[in-house]
């Protein structure tokens, strides 16, 4: 039975995220597509700028937040020194801040890690071939997003209370930091439920995080 040649360039990759199973599961997607080779790996933000320049890879595939800063901070790093090299921003937090940060620091596409490992591969292949062209799925919606917010819109009060409770704040807890009855909490919290379409704190903040109104862990510091 024959096989199809390797092709005559491969196109180089490094992998850059602190979790190992992340890692090893990028590297056999990967290593399943004849057209790439990983050439190395790094958990850090400092460790993926030193291997990309010993290493030149063709892309870089970075992880949003890392132990020792923000992936964005690389990608900056890496772009600054590179025109040319693909970067694949990956984080859990997809929402628009993320997408809108990931743009401004010079990568070339952008991927929930939601996503199915063959749409970072694809976003890898993008980036490779047009590394100044940004991609993402949901840029089209983000962008009429920004340029046209249609979210719910939340009074004062709602914004604090939404904060406090992705602080991991309790009722009486946030009661007490906004000097008003639990009672009083209570109230706010299910106005903002309702202007969400939450059942949950879970749902609450998920739903903040698509929208915008609440600002993710890994979010870019502007």
């Amino acid at each position: 039975m024959s096989t199809s040649p390797l092709p005559t360039t491969r196109t180089k990759v490094l992998l850059v995220d602190d979790h190992d199973l992340i890692r090893k599961g990028l590297r056999h997607a990967f290593e399943r597509d004849r057209q790439f080779e990983v050439v190395g790996e790094a958990a850090t933000a400092a460790e993926a700028v030193r291997q990309a320049g010993a290493l030149q890879p063709d892309v870089v595939i970075m992880d949003l937040r890392l132990p020792d800063g923000s992936g964005l901070e690389a990608t900056r790093a890496l772009r600054k020194n590179n025109a040319n090299m693909g970067i694949v921003v990956l984080t859990m937090y997809a929402g628009d801040d993320q997408l809108f940060g990931a743009l401004e620091a010079g990568a070339s596409a952008f991927v929930p890690k939601t996503a199915p490992a063959d749409e970072v591969v694809a976003a890898a292949r993008h980036a490779a071939s047009a590394p100044s062209a940004f991609t993402a799925a949901d840029l089209a919606e983000a962008m009429k997003r920004r340029l046209a917010p249609s979210g719910p819109q939340l009074s004062p009060r709602e914004g604090q209370v939404l904060r406090l409770l992705a602080d991991g704040m309790s009722v009486a807890g946030i009661a007490k930091q906004l000097f008003v009855s639990e009672s009083t909490a209570k109230t706010h919290i299910s106005k903002l439920y309702e202007k969400l379409g939450a059942a949950n704190r879970a749902q609450a903040l998920m739903t903040a995080l698509r929208l915008g109104l609440l600002e993710a862990p890994d979010a870019p510091k502007f």
